[in-house]
């Protein structure tokens, strides 16, 4: 099972490498970079390619490694059995499968996301190292233990909010997807919008790089955005020459609400624009 990337997602060499050795050593995939990098439909790319389940954790703050497991709901139960229910003489009518347990039972190979991972607590991650090391766990409430019929191809994301634990990196293969340089960028809205007129696209991508380097700017607008961008671009029939005019005036972008997310990066954008305004003027 290799991965190469599909029609709908560019996977650079690099990208490409980092997976398939992840694979080959069966270990997880610890997938990081700027939000909007592909990181989480990069799970579902690689599932889509080898014609395998995809099943997928979102992890939040609130999130313990067990839930992964299983859940026992005491509570049902005990309701149950006060109102006189028969299931309640089977306690794994009580028992919620979590991912793990899913992605071990699966009939095929399964790609399991555990999408971003650093939202949860600091000792989440510790908490999977045996279950990830064994593929197996024991369920106490039942006395059984579940073991993996074939190991799942475990790709964690994280956003970089925490520092993961130095057991659990040993225990991964760790990529760093780079933000897309100008020609990759190119090959990504050529599979989106392959009806796209080239001198559109220059012109978007020069203001986007300008826009993503400018100093003090709070979030630099991603992938997505540009995409989305470029969408409302052609929904609006805004070309190539209506961006130059705004380049030229140093006016702010049209439809810059896709790519400028919050008021201080607008106000930033304003400012930096009325001053090559006036000093155009000079």
């Amino acid at each position: 099972m290799r991965f190469e990337g599909t029609d709908t997602y560019v996977a650079p060499r690099d990208l490409t490498v980092a997976v398939n050795a992840a694979i080959a050593l069966q270990r997880p995939l610890l997938v990081k970079g700027e939000p909007g990098t592909g990181k989480t439909v990069l799970a579902e790319e690689i599932a889509r390619a080898m014609g395998t389940p995809l099943l997928t954790w979102h992890v939040k703050s609130t999130t313990k490694a067990a839930q992964g497991l299983y859940e026992y709901d005491a509570v049902s139960r005990l309701r149950d059995s006060q109102l006189g229910d028969p299931r309640v003489s089977d306690i794994r009518n009580y028992i919620r499968k979590g991912k793990l347990w899913e992605a071990f039972e699966s009939d095929h190979r399964p790609v399991l996301l555990i999408d971003e991972i650093d939202k949860a607590d600091i000792e989440f991650p510790n908490d999977l190292l045996l279950e990830l090391d064994r593929m197996e766990f024991f369920v106490y409430e039942t006395g059984e233990t579940i073991k993996a019929r074939q190991r799942p191809i475990l790709i964690i994301t994280s956003n970089n909010e925490k520092e993961l634990p130095d057991a659990f990196l040993r225990r991964c293969f760790f990529h760093y997807i780079r933000f897309p340089d100008e020609e990759t960028m190119r090959q990504i809205i050529a599979v989106h919008f392959p009806e796209i007129k080239s001198r559109l696209i220059a012109e978007a991508l020069r203001l986007f790089f300008e826009i993503r380097e400018m100093p003090g700017l709070r979030k630099k607008p991603s992938t997505s955005e540009l995409l989305d961008w470029l969408k409302l671009l052609m929904v609006e029939d805004i070309g190539p020459d209506v961006l130059r005019e705004h380049e030229a005036k140093k006016l702010i972008p049209p439809l810059h609400g896709a790519l400028l997310k919050n008021e201080q990066d607008v106000h930033l954008f304003e400012r930096v624009a009325f001053l090559n305004r006036r000093d155009g003027s000079h």
